[in-house]
């Protein structure tokens, strides 16, 4: 599954000892595989800059998660022609989500620990809003490419009432550059095709014998040129209607068509160019962890190589990438990182308020092994668990906070910390 519980409990004798029991109970019963979620020392602060960043901090953590979500989005999105390649490019610092969640380290020279709280979050809440402000002109910049190349490509699908000619005629079907004579484009119900050949000469004065030709066909009916000369004109198609025959008002311009044509051809390379397939299997995608912390590529600079690497290695990774999809990976992988730094942080704050001081808690991360385990594993952690009700009821009395998933007399209470991380929302 690609679900976590992050849960806390105080780091007292008797909670290692109830963490202990939990980890014997969901690994015989074969509800969980849980680790140790490690979070640094950080600067408590008073209770109510504590109060004031509970609220901040879970407003950041929607906002986050909502962030990641839309970025996968744009990554499948851009990667339409191969959507089976899309979990390879949806990684943290080069490893797939699921093994940074459980091999967490928090990023001590990115956001130092020994800073202020609030100086933490505040960083974490402009690198965000950022990294949002980049994706919604990046994607607007993509789409507009895309609808405009969608409305150039309807424009060659529809009948030959309505569909671009430009594709389908050439300068051979024209007579050009004559003072006198025009050619006509003439569309043609299918059944009518004999009588066409038979009346198109004497439908108006001054038409060109033997002048027909079809040169397209649809489901409904054939396109024709036929020539005459320009001072019939309007009386030739007011027969051709009469007729039943509809002249397509189509003026052979060689320049024109050329414009349109390397207008398609333009768009489709801009579109193409904003993805193509790599042709080198990325190999960071494993379930294998590296033995050391991987270090984080720098925001708004996707080029910069992520330390670590060596020059094969990153020109493999970013070979045959186009440059939307590269910053969608660097910029994804940024966003998920700071998320879970989010979450360390939430922990952090919220069992400080909940077990008090002086800082003495124990975080861990659990990952059910099967949805139908859930409930449980529930009910495991609230048996285990169920001494610190007192605890969290006097938190609520004693200091009017907000404790996530407390809710006294309802089915979601929960008598320890807890947070929940459910990547399977970006599948």
């Amino acid at each position: 599954m690609s679900e976590f519980w992050l849960i806390s409990a105080p780091g007292d004798k008797e909670n290692l000892q109830a963490l202990e029991r939990m980890n014997t109970v969901t690994s015989k019963s074969n509800l969980s595989y849980n680790t140790k979620f490690s979070i640094p020392d950080f600067k408590v602060g008073t209770l109510d800059s504590l109060v004031g960043l509970s609220d901040e901090l879970g407003k950041l953590d929607t906002f986050a998660e909502s962030l990641i979500k839309r970025m996968a989005q744009s990554v499948v999105e851009v990667m339409e022609d191969s959507k089976g390649k899309v979990p390879e490019n949806l990684l943290a610092n080069g490893v797939d989500l699921t093994s940074f969640v459980t091999h967490f380290e928090w990023d001590v020279a990115k956001y130092p620990a020994k800073q202020p709280l609030v100086c933490i979050v505040d960083a974490l809440a402009k690198q965000l809003a950022q990294i949002e402000t980049d994706l919604k002109s990046r994607t607007a910049a993509y789409n507009t490419l895309k609808t405009n190349l969608e409305n150039l490509e309807k424009q060659s699908m529809g009948n030959l009432f309505t569909r671009t000619l430009s594709d389908i005629v050439s300068k051979e079907d024209f007579v050009l550059d004559s003072e006198y004579l025009v050619t006509l484009l003439v569309i043609v119900p299918k059944p009518s095709y004999a009588q066409w050949q038979k009346t198109y000469e004497s439908l108006s004065d001054m038409v060109v014998p033997r002048s027909t030709k079809l040169i397209a066909e649809d489901n409904e009916g054939g396109l024709f040129t036929v020539t005459l000369f320009r001072k019939v004109i309007d009386d030739f198609k007011t027969k051709a209607k009469e007729n039943k025959f509809t002249v397509r008002e189509f003026y052979y311009d060689e320049k024109e068509i050329k414009r349109e044509r390397e207008e398609l051809s333009r768009l489709l390379s801009d579109k193409k160019q904003q993805y193509q397939t790599s042709c080198v299997a990325l190999k960071k995608g494993s379930s294998t962890f590296p033995d050391h912390k991987v270090q984080v590529t720098p925001l708004g600079n996707p080029d910069r190589p992520a330390a670590g690497q060596t020059d094969r290695e990153r020109e493999s990774e970013g070979e045959g990438e186009g440059p939307l999809l590269r910053w969608l990976k660097v910029n994804f992988s940024e966003a998920f990182i700071a998320w879970i730094h989010i979450k360390a942080l939430r922990v952090f704050v919220e069992s400080v308020l909940r077990y008090g001081l002086p800082v003495n808690f124990q975080a861990v991360l659990l990952q059910p092994h099967k949805k139908s385990s859930t409930k449980r594993l529930r009910e495991v952690l609230n048996s285990v668990f169920r001494h610190l009700d007192q605890v969290a009821a006097a938190s609520v009395l004693d200091a009017s906070v907000d404790i996530p998933g407390l809710q006294l007399g309802n089915q979601d209470y929960f008598p320890y910390v807890y947070f929940h991380i459910d990547l399977s929302l970006l599948d």
